[in-house]
């Protein structure tokens, strides 16, 4: 399993810990989701999870023998070494209070432990828990999630629900789309590390809904893609990120502080407050720019209340005033044309001020809203950097790197 100097363009390799809870089936979906991704995947299971999940089903799935004993091993004479070097990244899913205080406190008394103590530093180590909502709010076990943050590990938070004890707080395993995301953006970030450590970033994300009754509104095709891509991909490289976003259909990304909004109003306001603590604004959000003067506070009637004239009033421009604000901090704007995108990028950055305009196209069959890859620009006062058409998540981290690039030029002045 010890990588050459032939590995250089084989797949990812992702190695996943499954450790005793009953969200131990979780982990099937989040290995399925990273393998669709390209990703090679191994097991290592604790005896406790071989309780819920036999070992066959994760062997038939992914193709490699599971690891659960490091003195019966018939690929190798010491498999936690083997596989702990062979990983680009670890994850482990569902991850009890038993295994969290073990990797806290450096234990190694079983396969898994012993691999995960193992990691070459560098490698990045993913923990998603998931247990009783009074196990979780413990005392002890907040202190060892803090100590394992602390270390650079990257927590997958649980979410808030109906537990399988038929308690109802936090403790939930998180989404299999939100582990997955966490852990391709772990591999994608590897290679920066944790440069954005010690940052305070600020993304908006998303349309906005404005109302024109209780029931009816004006929005766009915004999916809310880019920015949530944004913001995982900021918080996989060290940031602390404020997310506010629109109404989308996503799963809340890892490790981010979101901020739910609907309407311009809101997201103005939301987004103002995060600003004063933020270094950075990446403005992706879809903000309409008109919004109904006086929205109707009942249902409109068709029969006797036509609605053949809206009367309309401007929303607050946020980017604007975000750039008008900024100072020494950077901020970014986007900009979804539909014709002479150069020439309209470059107008925006102008007009708004800001330090970068991400340029990209909509509408037809490469639009943007709503796609999985963009093609964009990244305009600046000095030129623009035109990028290929690549993968949402990897667009993000281009992003990021003009945001350090800028960064690291204005300390150099100083």
């Amino acid at each position: 399993m010890r990588r050459s100097s032939q590995d250089a363009r084989r797949d990812p390799r992702v190695l996943l810990c499954v450790t005793g809870g009953i969200a131990v089936y979780k982990a099937v979906e989040v290995m399925r989701s990273l393998q669709k991704a390209g990703c090679d995947v191994r097991v290592c299971m604790t005896a406790e999870a071989e309780r819920f999940v036999a070992p066959l089903t994760f062997e038939a799935l992914c193709g490699h023998p599971v690891a659960d004993d490091v003195f019966d091993d018939r690929e190798s004479y010491i498999p936690h070494i083997d596989l702990a070097e062979w990983a680009d990244v670890a994850c482990v899913v569902p991850a009890t209070a038993n295994v969290v205080a073990k990797l806290a406190f450096g234990l190694a008394d079983d396969m898994m432990s012993t691999t995960l103590l193992a990691l070459p530093a560098g490698t990045p180590l993913l923990v998603a828990p998931a247990m009783n909502v009074h196990m979780w709010l413990n005392p002890a076990t907040q202190h060892n999630v803090q100590t394992l943050r602390g270390r650079g590990v990257r927590l997958v938070m649980p979410v808030s629900g109906r537990l399988a004890c038929g308690d109802v707080g936090q403790g939930k395993l998180a989404s299999v789309d939100a582990i997955a995301q966490a852990a391709l953006f772990s591999l994608l970030s590897k290679e920066r590390g944790s440069d954005l450590a010690g940052r305070h970033v600020l993304v908006t994300a998303g349309p906005t809904h404005e109302a024109i009754d209780p029931v009816r509104y004006i929005a766009n095709e915004s999916s809310g893609k880019m920015g949530f891509c944004l913001a995982a991909a900021a918080a996989a490289r060290g940031a602390e990120v404020t997310l506010v976003t629109g109404p989308t259909t996503l799963g809340d990304p890892a490790g981010v502080d979101v901020v739910h909004v609907t309407s311009a109003s809101q997201m103005h306001d939301a987004s103002a407050a995060a600003f004063q603590e933020a270094d950075a604004a990446v403005c992706a959000a879809a903000v309409a720019d008109y919004t109904p003067a006086k929205p109707a506070d009942h249902k409109l009637k068709k029969a006797f209340e036509p609605m053949d004239r809206i009367d309309l009033e401007p929303t607050a421009d946020i980017l604007a005033e975000l750039s008008a604000s900024r100072g020494d901090r950077v901020v970014v704007g986007f900009a979804a044309e539909t014709n002479d995108l150069a020439k309209n990028a470059r107008a925006k950055l102008e007009r708004k001020g800001c330090d970068l305009i991400v340029a990209n196209l909509v509408g037809g069959p490469d639009s943007a809203f709503g796609s999985d890859t963009d093609q964009v620009s990244i305009v600046s006062a000095g030129g623009s950097d035109d990028l290929p058409r690549m993968p949402k998540p990897q667009v993000a981290h281009a992003i990021w790197d003009a945001v350090v690039r800028l960064w690291n030029q204005r300390e150099a002045r100083r």
